[in-house]
C-alpha cells in the first residue's frame, strides 16, 4: 500500500521534535486495523509532523502517502486523514517559505482525489472531502456543479451539512460565481428541508449573503433549534471509539454532547458578528429552551459574544445564572465557567451563584490530580462579582487545612467588604516558608490581597519577606518587589517601612522602593535621584517603572525631563508611552506627548488603560486626546477584540477601561 515509503531518507528530514525517522511508523499506524493504534498515529501526525499547524520537510514528504491512504477503501477513519491533508494545504497557503508553498501546491495537485472521495461509501470521508474540493480544486464551475450534484443524491444528514458549509465557503472564495451557490443555500434555508440543514444554510447565508436571511431571523432560528432538539437522537458517547491518552482522544472526549448543534450555532453567531441585538435575542431564545443540551450550547456560545462586544447583558447573564440550578453537571459547569470570566458583569447571576455556593460546600475548593488546589468555580465567580456574600465562605476556606493559591487574587475584587479576611490572610502570609520552592505561588496572591485591603497590620509579615528570603529561591526577586509595593499601600506603617525602603534605594529594587516611599512620604529629594538614575537602566521594565513613578511626582520631577524626552524616542512602544505620559504630567508638554500617545493608542490597544489613567490625572489639560476617549466609549467592540486570542480577564480589563474613560469625560 505504501510503496516507496522505505526509500525516503526520513532520518535526514525533520519534524517538531527532531529527526523524522519515526514517521514511517506513524503512516503505517494510520492504516492499522486497531482503532487505538490509528488514533495514536493520527495524534503523532498532528503532534510532530504538523505540530501546531507547522509544515516541515517531513510534512511535505508525507503528503503522497496520505493521498494513497485516503483512497484505500480498506483503511478505516480516512475522514480524519482527509482533514489532515486539508489542514496542511491551508497552512501552506498562508506561508511564504518554500516548504509551505510546495506543500500547498502538492495538495492542490491531488484535488482530483478529493473529487473521487465525495462519492466514497464512507460518509465521514465524503463529509471531509466536500470542504477539500471547495478549497483545492481550482475550477469554480466544476466545483459548483459537483456540489449541486451531491446535494441531489446525498442522504446522510451530516454530509448534507458539510455541503451547505461548502456552498458558503465557495461563495466567499469565488464571489464572481457566488449567485447560484447563494440561491442553493436560500432554498435549503426554507421548508421542506429539515431543521438541521435549514440552520446550516442560514448560518452560511449570514456569512456570504446576509441580505438573503429570513426577515424574522431570531424567531425562525429559535424555532428550528427546538424542532431539531425534538428529533435529535440521544448521543451515545464513546461508542466504538478507543480510549487513548492522546490529544486527539482528549479533544474528542471534551467535545459538546451535541457537537453538530454547537457548530451550527457557532457558525451563525460568528457570521452575525456585530449584530449584537440579534445575537442577544438569539441567546435568550436558546437559554430558555426546554432542552438542556441546547441551553449548554447557548452558555458556551455566550462567552464569545460577551468578551468581544459591549452591550447590556443583564438579561442573558441572569439566564446563564438560572442554569446553575440544572441537574446536568455539564450545563452547570459551563455556566460557572462563563460567569467566572465576567467579574462584576456577572452580578445579575449573583443570587444564583450564592445559592449554589451555600448548597454545595464541596465545590468551594477544587482539588487536582497534580498541583495545588484552587478556589472552586462558583465561589470564585461570586467573589469576582464583588458580592460581599462570598466573604463568609472565603473565611471558611482560609480556616481550612488547604488554602488555594489563587484565593488572594479573588479577594481584591471584593473591595472593603473583604476587610474581615485580613487577619486570616495575614496569618497565612506569616506561615509561608521563606525557602519554599512554591514561595511565589503562595505569597504573591496574599500580597495582592493585603495590598488591596491596605492592611497596615500585615507590615511585619511583609517586611519579613523583604528582609528574609534566601538567595536562590525561585522567583525571589518577584516576591520581594511585590512585598515592597505592598509596603507603599500601608501609610499607617510608614515608621516601620520607611527605613527598610530607604535601604533598598541603591539596589536593583530601587525603582519599586522609590515608588513605595513616594506613596508613604512626600520626599522628592530622596526618590528623584533614584528614579532619574533608573531611566538609564539596562533593564527596560525598570526604565518604564521609573517613568511611571516620575509621572506621579508631577512638577517635582522636572529635573528628569531631558532623559524622559530621550526615552520618548525609544524604538519600544511601551517605553515611548510611559515617557510621553510622564512628560505631559510633569511638564505639560502636550505637543510632544499627544502624538506619541495617539499612535500608541491605535497601535496597541493594551496601552489604552495607562494612557487613560494619565488623561484622568491631567483633567482638562488632556483635552487634545479626549476625542480618543469619546470614541472608545462609543465603540461597540471591546478594545482587545482586534488583537485576537482570548484571556480570562479580557472582559474585566475592558470594563475597567470604560470606567476610566468615563472618569476622564467626567473631569473634562
Amino acid at each position: 500500500m505504501l510503496t516507496g515509503i522505505d526509500e525516503v531518507d526520513w532520518a535526514s528530514l525533520r519534524h517538531a521534535y527532531g529527526s523524522a525517522e519515526d514517521v514511517p511508523g506513524l503512516l503505517r499506524g494510520l492504516a492499522s486495523a486497531d482503532p487505538a493504534e490509528r488514533e495514536v498515529a493520527l495524534d503523532g501526525m498532528y503532534g510532530a509532523v504538523h505540530h501546531q499547524g507547522d509544515v516541515y520537510d517531513s510534512t511535505l514528504a508525507c503528503i503522497p502517502f496520505l493521498f494513497v491512504l485516503v483512497e484505500c477503501a480498506e483503511v478505516a477513519d480516512r475522514g480524519g486523514m482527509v482533514e489532515l491533508l486539508v489542514s496542511i494545504g491551508q497552512e501552506g497557503e498562508s506561508r511564504t517559505d518554500d516548504t509551505g508553498a510546495r506543500a500547498c501546491a502538492v495538495v492542490h495537485a491531488g484535488a482530483e482525489a478529493f473529487v473521487r472521495l465525495t462519492g466514497d461509501p464512507d460518509a465521514g470521508v465524503r463529509r471531509a472531502a466536500v470542504g477539500a474540493v471547495v478549497r483545492f480544486l481550482d475550477q469554480p464551475g466544476r466545483v459548483l456543479g459537483l456540489l449541486r450534484e451531491r446535494i441531489t443524491v446525498e442522504r446522510d444528514d451530516r454530509v448534507l451539512l458539510a455541503l451547505a458549509e461548502g456552498l458558503g465557503t465557495f461563495a466567499r472564495l469565488h464571489p464572481d460565481h457566488a449567485a447560484e451557490a447563494v440561491d442553493l443555500l436560500a432554498a435549503q434555508s426554507a421548508p421542506p428541508f429539515g431543521p438541521g440543514l435549514r440552520l446550516a444554510a442560514i448560518g452560511q447565508l449570514a456569512g456570504c449573503a446576509p441580505d438573503r436571511l429570513p426577515a424574522d431571523l431570531v424567531p425562525t432560528v429559535v424555532g428550528l433549534l427546538r424542532d431539531r432538539s425534538e428529533t435529535r437522537p440521544c448521543p451515545r458517547a464513546g461508542t466504538g471509539l478507543p480510549h487513548t491518552d492522546t490529544l486527539v482522544g482528549r479533544l474528542r472526549r471534551l467535545r459538546p454532547s451535541d457537537e453538530e448543534g454547537s457548530q451550527l450555532l457557532r457558525t451563525l453567531h460568528s457570521a452575525l458578528g456585530g449584530r449584537v441585538a440579534d445575537r442577544i435575542a438569539l441567546l435568550m431564545g436558546q437559554l430558555t429552551s426546554p432542552d438542556p443540551t441546547d441551553r449548554c450550547n447557548a452558555v458556551w456560545m455566550s462567552a464569545g459574544l460577551l468578551r468581544e462586544w459591549r452591550a447590556d447583558y443583564r438579561g442573558p447573564v441572569a439566564l446563564i445564572g438560572a442554569q446553575l440550578a440544572a441537574e446536568e453537571d455539564r450545563l452547570r459547569d459551563a455556566a460557572v465557567s462563563v460567569l467566572g470570566d465576567l467579574f462584576d458583569l456577572a452580578a445579575p447571576a449573583a443570587d444564583a451563584l450564592h445559592t449554589l455556593v451555600l448548597s454545595r460546600p464541596d465545590l468551594w475548593v477544587r482539588q487536582w490530580e497534580r498541583g495545588a488546589p484552587t478556589l472552586g468555580g462558583p465561589l470564585k465567580a461570586l467573589a469576582r462579582t464583588g458580592d460581599p456574600r462570598a466573604v463568609p465562605e472565603l473565611a471558611a476556606v482560609l480556616a481550612g487545612p488547604l488554602v488555594p493559591d489563587d484565593l488572594g487574587q479573588v479577594v481584591v475584587h471584593l473591595g472593603p467588604a473583604a476587610a474581615p479576611l485580613a487577619p486570616a490572610l495575614r496569618e497565612r502570609l506569616g506561615e509561608v516558608a521563606l525557602d519554599s520552592p512554591e514561595l511565589f505561588e503562595r505569597a504573591a496572591p496574599l500580597l495582592s490581597a493585603l495590598t488591596a485591603l491596605a492592611d497596615a497590620e500585615s507590615a511585619p509579615e511583609v517586611l519579613r519577606l523583604v528582609r528574609g528570603i534566601p538567595e536562590g529561591v525561585r522567583l525571589r526577586d518577584s516576591v520581594v518587589e511585590s512585598a515592597v509595593r505592598a509596603l507603599g499601600a500601608f501609610p499607617a506603617a510608614a515608621r516601620e517601612a520607611t527605613p527598610v525602603l530607604r535601604g533598598l534605594l541603591d539596589t536593583e529594587r530601587g525603582v519599586a522602593a522609590a515608588a513605595a516611599l513616594w506613596s508613604l512620604a512626600d520626599e522628592p529629594d530622596v526618590v528623584l535621584p533614584v528614579l532619574v538614575r533608573e531611566l538609564a537602566s539596562d533593564r527596560r521594565h525598570h526604565r518604564r517603572e521609573a517613568a511611571d513613578t516620575l509621572a506621579r511626582l508631577g512638577a517635582a520631577a522636572r529635573p528628569a525631563l531631558p532623559r524622559l524626552r530621550r526615552m520618548a524616542g525609544s524604538d519600544d512602544l511601551w517605553e515611548r508611552t510611559s515617557a510621553a505620559c510622564a512628560l505631559w504630567r510633569i511638564g505639560g508638554d502636550a505637543d510632544l506627548a499627544a502624538p506619541i500617545l495617539q499612535a500608541a493608542w491605535t497601535a496597541n490597544p493594551h496601552t489604552r488603560r495607562p494612557i487613560t489613567t494619565a488623561l484622568a490625572a491631567l483633567g482638562v489639560s488632556g483635552a487634545p486626546l479626549h476625542d480618543l476617549i469619546r470614541a472608545e466609549l462609543a465603540a461597540p467592540r471591546r478594545h482587545q477584540a482586534s488583537i485576537g486570542g482570548y484571556g480570562s480577564h479580557d472582559v474585566l480589563h475592558d470594563e475597567e477601561l470604560l470606567r476610566a474613560c468615563r472618569e476622564v469625560v467626567g473631569k473634562a
